[in-house]
């Protein structure tokens, strides 16, 4: 958290709140926030001057596009992005501020303290990490049924540790693989090699709705994302498989149960998504 949906949600925010101001200078507060480069006066001075062209997305990663610059951002667990005016206070957890020219600030807070940035030159940024060895874009045109397949295809893993894995398909999370799975009525347990045609076409179909639905509403505030603008998410609401353990399945009434796959709390209808053999 925040998946694929918060971020576009971010990054649509902040086209809409820092596109075209002038970066005056930059504070760094926690050093290991800045990997690339690794001298934090560099970063800074590399960016004094610069204005911000617009914002895109990676996957779960932001690029933000200067004249000459490309910034690339990671939230992780608990960062977010937002605009202040330089005369309000600083709240505690602020570890990097973005001073523009015309008196407002973009502060980035991490209470975690595991978000990253990574400063290219335009293109660089694709052929290094952490964006060299991303997978499929599951909002992207290109993602395309056949794709799809092509990318399962002989992964003898269970489907969710596949459909979290970033090498395969980037942003999709623990939520809305949760849900993308219980809208395909497939086991999350289920070996990815032995889905039928039509169980890859389901979820296909499954994973690009849920996402699109989520990005809809500005996407889920579980924990503690906010967007640029300090407004929740409302997907959480319209969840009808992720958190609801020991509660009756939306479909069938049976109660929703809880594993762990990959590593991640999974939720699942025994009844409704059953493991095939």
């Amino acid at each position: 958290m925040p998946e694929l949906p918060e971020v576009e949600t971010v990054k649509r925010t902040l086209n809409q709140l820092v596109k075209g101001k002038v970066i005056d200078r930059v504070s760094v507060h926690l050093a290991r926030i800045i990997q690339r480069p690794d001298d934090i006066d560099q970063f800074a001075w590399m960016l004094a001057g610069h204005t911000i062209e617009g914002v895109e997305r990676r996957g779960k990663f932001l690029r933000i596009l200067l004249d000459g610059l490309v910034l690339v951002s990671h939230l992780r667990m608990e960062g977010r992005y937002g605009v202040y005016q330089s005369s309000d206070p600083v709240e505690k957890h602020t570890h990097v501020i973005f001073h523009f020219t015309d008196g407002t600030e973009l502060r980035y807070k991490d209470v975690r303290q595991f978000g990253t940035m990574h400063l290219f030159q335009p293109g660089e940024e694709f052929q290094l990490p952490p964006l060299s060895k991303l997978g499929l874009e599951p909002l992207d045109p290109a993602f395309t049924l056949e794709r799809f397949k092509e990318t399962l295809k002989g992964k003898k893993t269970k489907i969710k540790a596949v459909l979290l894995n970033q090498a395969y398909i980037v942003g999709i999370g623990n939520i809305y693989v949760d849900e993308s799975l219980f809208r395909a009525g497939i086991h999350p347990e289920q070996p990815a090699d032995t889905l039928t045609d039509g169980q890859l076409e389901a979820l296909h179909q499954a994973i690009v709705a849920t996402l699109a639905e989520s990005v809809e509403v500005g996407g889920s505030s579980i924990k503690s994302y906010v967007n640029g603008q300090g407004e929740m998410g409302m997907f959480q609401h319209q969840l009808k498989i992720y958190g609801r353990q020991n509660q009756p399945c939306v479909n069938c009434g049976t109660a929703v149960e809880k594993t762990v796959v990959g590593g991640r709390g999974t939720h699942f209808c025994p009844s409704c998504q059953t493991l095939k053999s």
